[in-house]
């Protein structure tokens, strides 16, 4: 996949969601997160990140924050966890 943002080419691979099957999207990080551009499955119905908000510990109850599955390019596409809202 070839993402391009402000004039600049980044070349990714092409991965799938293990939890849903969908292809994730590439997605730039803010610039103080120390992440560049990220994988992310953005599929709302997704099992890993349905219901995720009870996955976050110490997270107040009216706080719809859940967890969508991330791969990071930069360390070898290894997952991760980014915290997002949850709808």
């Amino acid at each position: 996949m070839i993402f391009k943002y402000a004039g600049i080419e980044t070349e990714l691979e092409d991965h799938d969601c293990p939890h849903c099957g969908k292809p994730m999207e590439a997605w730039l990080a803010p610039p103080d997160s120390g992440w560049s551009v990220v994988l992310v499955c953005f599929n709302n119905q997704c099992p890993h990140y349905k219901d995720s908000d009870q996955d976050i510990i110490n997270k107040r109850d009216d706080c719809s924050l859940g967890c969508r599955y991330a791969l990071n390019p930069d360390n070898g596409y290894k997952p991760f966890n980014l915290v997002a809202m949850c709808f």
